[in-house]
């Protein structure tokens, strides 16, 4: 085994196969969202999820102050979302969405989405994970994720 450092650590984790979500939020009617493939299940009672953002992310201060979020498994044809929102000034125009009735954008033809009350923030190393109650979702039966192994999509 190798002694840890930050590449060789970056590295053994990219080894680890992940989906890839968009999260979003509408912030005084502006819309935001950050590709994150650091989600994961934490609960089934009661439904929670979390992310993380790392502390030098561009929209991090918004993402902080908002309670509402929508989460968006990509599907494997959305790599273009992916590396849209991966921007630090990314561009809504070209993305297909719709607004829940919180005025949150849910992205279409995603895997999934799930509409989210953010109800915890814990700052660890150089990120903040960000732990949501799951209120509502919507699935596709048909569609394929998007998968991020090896620094590669598939």
């Amino acid at each position: 085994m190798k002694k840890i450092n930050k590449n060789n650590f970056k590295k053994t984790l990219s080894k680890f196969a992940t989906g890839i979500t968009v999260v979003a939020i509408n912030n005084k009617s502006t819309l935001y969202g950050k590709t994150i493939n650091s989600f994961s299940s934490l609960s089934l009672s009661p439904p929670l999820v979390l992310f993380s953002l790392d502390v030098k992310s561009s929209k991090l201060n918004i993402f902080k102050k908002i309670k509402l979020i929508s989460i968006n498994v990509l599907s494997k044809k959305q790599k273009f979302i992916s590396d849209n929102f991966a921007k630090n000034n990314p561009n809504w125009k070209e993305i297909e969405y719709s607004l829940l009735k919180n005025g949150n954008p849910v992205i279409k033809n995603c895997v999934c989405n799930l509409d989210c009350i953010i109800i915890e923030k814990i700052k660890k190393g150089d990120h903040i994970i960000f732990i949501c109650k799951v209120m509502r979702v919507i699935n596709s039966e048909n569609l394929k994720p998007l998968i991020y192994f090896d620094s590669k999509y598939y």
